[in-house]
């Protein structure tokens, strides 16, 4: 018998997630306490002066761009753009150009990168399929991962990544900026100061109108078969042809996205848990609807599987909720606000505004306070992880908030396919 199954948890009931995808639910247990092995490699530990190595897996758009930031920022953050990986030749040679690194640290594989022990830390941009298959095994490979949102691919993921983290003792940094500006912060205090009484709910939105469709990139004539990956590019998804299609515009497809639902819906769900002073509390019931409305995508390669128009709500054990709207074919979204018993809270012109309610105008005072610290700033995003690594602590967006916002936008996904709405019980950790 193995050594964690003596404890009478096996390190396999420790990750079985109900209703990894939207294919079906199980009520499996994905996180009895106490259950964390042996890491296979410790992250080195990193002094407030010395230089951090870091690699970049996937250099397309957004991972071009922490790419560029880094190398701008090497002497200011004191780091060096080590290596870089990338599954098409074209992207990973002029991301070896951008970074300076010698050809012996251009990968195609990104196993390859992680056996060289020089890296300490690795920024993970690649498709949603990837990210916990890359950071997971990173972190056993002894890195720091900073990973874009949405965290992981599905639920199961997200609890192999928690897993992994607490094993690993990695600081794992999920890409959602605005984690990282002092409004949120600010609204935080405030509510944990009583200024609005109970916090009953929050509302946002993320929505654009791209009359083109949204993610209808550009696809570079370059890249075909015999310069990309293609198998390597797919990994866990479902096997098909090779398609420049699917590359360049994968966020349209299930397969290895979510849409609104995981790529813009982290942007709202992430700072409002901070600003609730709610960053403990996993979902209790998630609803989601949508539809395509709009044919957006003619002449622009294989329609959507995603959503163009849809929204959520999400319950939580205290009672609070949170509701979203999303939107790719409408800009016009709904305020940002906090409502509580006794008043509510909003946002803008850099302060945090309380408005009592009526009835409790005499017990509260309207208030704007002011808002001392960066807004929204991938750069203060990113920093804010390499401070947390060499101090040892959490960053804004770290594991913790990451693996509870990742399980409500997996039940949204789920609630949203199904046509259901999921159920979680937080004290058991499990699908109903």
């Amino acid at each position: 018998m193995e050594k964690e199954e003596m404890k009478g948890l096996s390190r396999r009931d420790f990750i079985k997630a109900a209703g990894a995808t939207a294919a079906g639910v199980a009520a499996g247990s994905l996180m009895p306490e106490g259950v964390f092995a042996a890491p296979t490699a410790s992250p080195r530990v990193i002094g407030a002066n010395d230089r951090i190595n870091v690699a970049f897996v996937g250099v397309g758009g957004m991972g071009g761009g922490h790419l560029h930031s880094f190398r701008e920022s090497e002497s200011a953050w004191n780091v060096t753009c080590g290596a870089v990986c990338d599954v098409w030749e074209k992207r990973r040679r002029e991301a070896q150009g951008r970074a300076g690194c010698p050809g012996s640290m251009v990968f195609g594989d990104y196993r390859r990168l992680l056996e060289n022990k020089d890296i300490d830390a690795v920024v993970v941009a690649t498709p949603d399929h990837w990210h916990a298959p890359v950071s997971i095994a990173a972190m056993e490979a002894g890195k720091h991962v900073y990973v874009e949102k949405p965290m992981t691919h599905t639920l199961q993921e997200a609890f192999k990544m928690w897993d992994t983290a607490k094993r690993t003792k990695a600081i794992v940094q999920v890409g959602s900026q605005g984690c990282s500006d002092a409004k949120w912060h600010t609204a935080g205090k405030a509510i944990r100061d009583g200024k609005i009484g109970t916090v009953l709910c929050a509302q946002g939105s993320y929505c654009r109108n791209n009359p083109q469709g949204e993610w209808n990139y550009w696809i570079d004539p370059d890249m075909n078969e015999s310069n990309c990956d293609w198998k390597m590019w797919l990994g866990n998804a479902p096997k098909r042809a090779f398609s420049p299609d699917r590359y360049f515009r994968w966020r349209k497809y299930w397969d290895y996205g979510t849409g609104i639902i995981g790529d813009l819906w982290p942007h709202r769900l992430h700072p409002l848990l901070i600003a609730m002073s709610m960053t403990d509390q996993f979902p209790k019931r998630v609803a989601c609807l949508g539809a395509i409305c709009c044919d957006t995508d003619k002449g622009n390669g294989e329609p959507r599987d995603v959503a163009d128009t849809t929204m959520m709500v999400a319950e939580f054990p205290n009672g609070a909720q949170i509701y979203l709207l999303g939107s790719t074919v409408n800009e016009r979204g709904i305020e940002d606000m906090i409502r509580g018993q006794k008043a509510s809270l909003f946002f803008g012109g850099g302060r945090v505004e309380i408005r009592p309610e009526r009835p409790f105008s005499d017990e509260v005072e309207e208030e704007a306070i002011l808002v001392i610290g960066p807004g929204e700033d991938h750069n203060v995003h990113r920093k804010n992880w390499l401070d947390a690594i060499r101090s040892n602590s959490q960053p804004n967006c770290g594991i913790d908030l990451g693996v509870r916002v990742q399980t409500i936008v997996s039940m949204a996904e789920m609630s949203y396919r199904q046509s259901r709405m999921m159920n979680f019980d937080a004290k058991k950790m499990k699908l109903i």
